[in-house]
């Protein structure tokens, strides 16, 4: 497992537990290892309007529509 899928997978564990402020920082993190992955985009998009960060999650959610048009889980 890369660093990366390993902070993916701990953000996404935060997300689950409802650690939202913990789960933006792992995937912030991701995304300064590999900024062209949509899924991470996604993932901060989630945390960040579980947040009430609306405006953010709809950019993170454009950026990961922008790197892969046909991203099925962007959200």
């Amino acid at each position: 497992m890369t660093q990366t899928d390993a902070l993916i997978s701990k953000g996404k564990s935060f997300l689950k537990d409802g650690q939202f402020d913990d789960a933006l920082g792992c995937f912030d993190q991701a995304l300064i290892l590999n900024q062209n992955d949509p899924e991470i985009w996604n993932f901060k998009g989630v945390a960040l309007r579980s947040l009430g960060r609306y405006q953010e999650a709809l950019e993170c959610f454009n950026k990961s529509l922008e790197i892969d048009p046909r991203d099925k889980f962007a959200s």
